[in-house]
């Protein structure tokens, strides 16, 4: 069992702890708790932080003993390995960090506990770019999939086993179909008119 986050009503958080605690006869599976202080507590590698009107804001979470240590620029890697450390750290920041303004503070962090492991200005902005362009990539594959991805597009008349088997054949060369009925109502009274009429 790891961290668990947890809504509870003041006061409470005792009497949970020691419930569930006792639960176990053999006293080998032991909860611990922390408690929210000054409006925030950590959550992994998430801080939360509880707003004055009562929303939550996210902020990125480290530990007193984190010493911003890295893999240092000068070292025997290959670069890509270098620029892999500050890829998870900003990718980290836009996906924790809810305000914008916190999300700049983060950036510099990340930039200037980097600058002190030897890593010149443009390996940050290398990684920035590059998050970028996936970031559009992805995006433009996702348009393209809520498109299709076929060159045309058939309308037919269905026809029960053979629209199937020719719909199988169009979409082996990327060509999309769709069917409608073969008899419909209009047709199928204008039949009724001319028997009428003979």
């Amino acid at each position: 069992m790891d961290d668990v986050l947890e809504l509870i009503k003041k006061g409470q958080v005792r009497n949970l702890t020691d419930h569930i605690n006792a639960i176990d006869p053999t006293g080998n599976i032991k909860f611990t708790y922390e408690e929210e202080e000054d409006k925030q507590i950590p959550f992994l590698d998430t801080l939360l932080v509880r707003r004055e009107d009562g929303s939550v804001k996210l902020l990125v979470y480290r530990k007193k003993s984190h010493t911003d240590q890295y893999l240092n620029f000068s070292s025997h890697h290959p670069l890509n390995h270098k620029l892999a450390v500050i890829r998870t750290l900003l990718e980290r920041c836009y996906s924790i960090v809810t305000e914008e303004d916190d999300r700049k503070k983060e950036e510099e962090h990340v930039a200037i506990a980097h600058s002190k492991c030897g890593y010149p200005p443009w390996t940050i902005d290398r990684v920035k770019q590059d998050i970028v362009e996936k970031s559009l990539k992805e995006e433009a594959k996702k348009a393209k999939k809520t498109r299709g991805d076929h060159k045309g597009m058939v309308v037919m008349p269905y026809v029960k086993g053979l629209s199937e088997a020719f719909a199988r054949i169009l979409k082996s060369h990327s060509i999309a179909t769709a069917n409608h009925p073969h008899r419909t109502l209009q047709n199928f009274c204008g039949s009724f008119e001319g028997q009428g009429q003979g």
